[in-house]
């Protein structure tokens, strides 16, 4: 991967994002030689040179453009300006605008991605170059990310496991912070904002500053929030009439306060950087759609306020250390990644006991009543990779490890512990066949081991627990050990005749069974369902075909992206005619399986500058997919998106005075209804949004500022959002939502 950072003074930021051939030398200006491939600022891949060229007179157009016409793959990139523009309650909501891009929304406070109608564990995020690994396998999980951190994010639609290993089946979410400082001094940025749907009020403020050589930063950032709002007064959990007082989802309240910090070192070849971060969070459940007893609510209590967190709620702290090391010397690239990190999560809720659950919690219990579940994981990441430039060729080789040991908590039991270690090896070639043409060829294996302890139940299964035995205490899971490997390939192609350009990819990815769907046994108290492992189940592969053409000219650029995807075993939770009484109140028991499954569809967006004040924009996307095999044939894949479009529109006006770089977008989402759904989901009904955002740079106080406002479902629509966290229980997403920011640097 390749990263360039074009500074003032010529330097070369020499990350895993962007890759060009360097020697890493520097002369006396201060400026940073490249040699072995022309520098020029095209819109084609640049030709072949053997000279040397400063980096001084070097001008960067379109940076993204240019790497669609390099990589195979499906990608899409934005930086802080999108993320500021479209800002949501997550990062995954403030890049939901994306074609292809949607979420699992959890609340206001987290959601999680969905790349193609796919996600949990089928798609990663990337952090720094480390792997993010948190509790993503279940829905209520969000991602622990601080979106102002998020300097610059690239979306790869489409398998990328020869790149990144497992998990990346489905693609990948790559997010970078921001460069080092360019120039000694020092600076900061301060973020503002407010959200009128949940009362929600927060900031983000950083500091930074560079001597020499050597350069740190560090950011704050901190949010409250309310009870979100939908337009409804009431709805019904499971045939259970639910009136919501003033419109507000009880107990979604929650707050987040994340602090992180970096010191870097640049040199003339070797360049380091070492960060720590920690992403902490509080947030409610929905207090009448969580547990056993969705009806035992005191509702009185709850309503007293909107932004207290009572029971039930969640607590998560994630932290990370992350040391990223490059050397640059002749035609080679080495670039070395370490990191550790700690996701530690806790579920706390009322004791309700079912079956023969002790109707009183003991006391003896080491834990406390209310710990319904706790999960504490460490995780161990290391990435090595060289990249070598020589001719028409470069060549990237590499490998990946990663150790996971995951502990669990509380009365309530889903999973087992577990640790497991994995590696990796890759090689990947592009050869640029001529000034037009780019070849590329991927090779991967990997091998991955996993281990699952035994579980026993802190109960016996008998009515009289005074006559019960060592047998009466059941085991829910037993120790096992499994290894899994896997070889998948790549091969793509990039042809750039001028202002159109043409790309394909074809090969194969993997992932490995996560720890749930090897050896789940026990209530999932957000979704009411018993779900059931399966210690047998194979490493998910997929064959897919992805194409792509870019038409970019100066008043018009359209790209459109069709892709063909194959699983002959395809991991997903299939419900049985089976209900648990032992451990919950008849839950319907869920058992994870595999299948055969095709899926296709495409994305394409098109935007067309009628002047220098007005433009307008299409964005669409559609996925089908399609069982072709076990107990679910004939039916789609659950959370599988609609069809769905952005019409919009965007004025510049030319106005006089302290204003600078004014916008007025209007967004009109249409989206289909859904009808092609896997039981027990529901068809989801067709809906249609209107979204404004506006702002501008302007002077506060003496300082420039930048102001963005957004109106969010302007019209306060009712709507259901099939891939939402609680489509099952027919709850609307939240209503009108008034969002303004504020972005000053200095």
């Amino acid at each position: 991967m390749l990263s360039l950072l074009s500074t003032l003074v010529g330097l070369v930021q020499l990350t895993s994002l962007f890759q060009i051939a360097a020697d890493g030398s520097l002369n006396k200006s201060g400026s940073t030689t490249i040699s072995g491939y022309s520098t020029q600022a095209t819109d084609t891949i640049p030709s072949d040179t053997s000279s040397t060229v400063n980096l001084e007179e070097f001008l960067l157009i379109d940076r993204a453009y240019q790497l669609r016409n390099e990589e195979s793959n499906a990608l899409d990139i934005v930086k802080q300006g999108f993320i500021r523009e479209n800002r949501g309650g997550s990062l995954m909501k403030s890049l939901e605008r994306l074609p292809g891009i949607s979420t699992i929304g959890i609340g206001s406070g987290a959601s999680k991605p969905l790349i193609r109608g796919l996600g949990f564990n089928q798609v990663m995020v990337v952090e720094n170059g480390i792997k993010h690994e948190g509790q993503q396998w279940g829905a209520d999980h969000g991602l622990e990310i601080d979106q102002y951190a998020a300097d610059q994010v690239m979306i790869i639609k489409g398998p990328a496991s020869f790149k990144y290993g497992s998990d990346a089946i489905a693609g990948v979410v790559d997010i970078r912070e921001s460069p080092a400082p360019s120039e000694n001094g020092a600076g900061g940025t301060v973020d503002l904002g407010a959200k009128s749907n949940n009362a929600w009020l927060g900031g983000s403020v950083s500091l930074f500053a560079r001597k020499n050589r050597w350069f740190v930063d560090g950011r704050i950032t901190y949010a409250s929030y309310g009870d979100f709002r939908v337009p409804t007064d009431s709805v019904f959990v499971y045939d259970f009439g639910v009136e919501l007082a003033n419109n507000h989802v009880r107990n979604t309240a929650g707050d987040e306060f994340n602090v992180s910090g970096r010191v870097g070192y640049i040199g003339d070849r070797l360049r380091n950087t070492f960060s720590v971060s920690r992403v902490s969070s509080k947030s409610g459940f929905f207090a009448n759609a969580h547990g056993l007893e969705p009806r035992q609510v005191d509702t009185e209590l709850h309503d007293r306020s909107n932004r207290d967190i009572l029971l039930p709620y969640q607590e998560v702290d994630h932290t990370k250390y992350i040391n990223k090391l490059s050397y640059a010397v002749g035609n080679n690239l080495l670039e070395v990644d370490l990191g550790y990190q700690r996701n530690n999560r806790k579920e706390w809720s009322q004791y309700v006991n079912h079956g023969y659950m002790p109707p009183v919690f003991p006391s003896e219990m080491p834990y406390s009543s209310s710990l319904e579940r706790a999960f504490d994981k460490e995780v161990i990441s290391l990435n090595i990779r060289n990249e070598l430039f020589w001719d028409k060729h470069i060549l990237s080789f590499g490998a990946s490890a990663e150790y996971q040991d995951n502990a669990i908590g509380g009365w309530g039991f889903l999973i087992p512990e577990f640790n497991q270690f994995s590696y990796g090896i890759f090689a990947v070639e592009k050869f640029k066949v001529n000034p037009r043409l780019q070849l590329t060829g991927a090779l991967r294996y990997d091998h991955s081991q996993i281990q699952v302890s035994a579980y026993q139940d802190w109960f016996p299964s008998v009515k009289d627990a005074s006559q019960a035995t060592e047998a009466d205490y059941l085991y829910r899971a037993v120790d096992f050990k499994r290894d899994f490997r896997s070889l998948v390939w790549s091969a793509g192609f990039n042809y750039v005749p001028g202002d159109i350009s043409f790309k394909g990819n074809v090969g194969t990815s993997f992932r490995v069974p996560i720890a749930k769907e090897l050896a789940a046994n026990g209530v999932n108290y957000h979704y009411f369902r018993y779900e059931r492992g399966n210690a047998d189940l194979s490493p998910e592969r997929s064959f897919q075909l992805d194409l792509g053409t870019e038409i970019n000219k100066e008043q018009l650029k359209v790209s459109i992206s069709p892709f063909l995807n194959y699983f002959p075993n395809y991991i997903y939770l299939n419900p049985s005619f089976e209900h648990d009484y032992l451990y919950g109140a008849g839950n319907q028991v869920f058992n994870y399986t595999q299948s055969e499954v095709f899926r296709y569809g495409a994305e394409i967006s098109a935007a067309y500058l009628l002047d220098s004040q007005w433009s307008f924009e299409l964005l669409g996307e559609y996925v089908y997919s399609h069982q072709l095999s076990g107990d679910k044939k004939g039916f789609t894949l659950p959370f599988s998106p609609p069809p769905s479009g952005i019409v919009s529109v965007t004025y510049k006006p030319a106005l006089q005075g302290n204003f600078s770089s004014p916008y007025i977008t209007l967004d009109c989402r249409l989206t289909a209804r859904q009808n092609n759904i896997v039981p027990p989901e529901k068809l989801t009904p067709g809906y249609q949004l209107v979204n404004l955002r506006l702002g501008s740079e302007l002077p506060i106080a003496g300082q420039k500022v930048n102001v963005d406002l957004q109106v969010q479902n302007l019209f306060n629509t009712e709507y259901l959002n099939h891939t939402s966290f609680y489509r099952l229980i027919d709850l609307p997403e939240a209503g009108r939502n008034i969002a303004l920011s504020l972005h000053y640097q200095f």
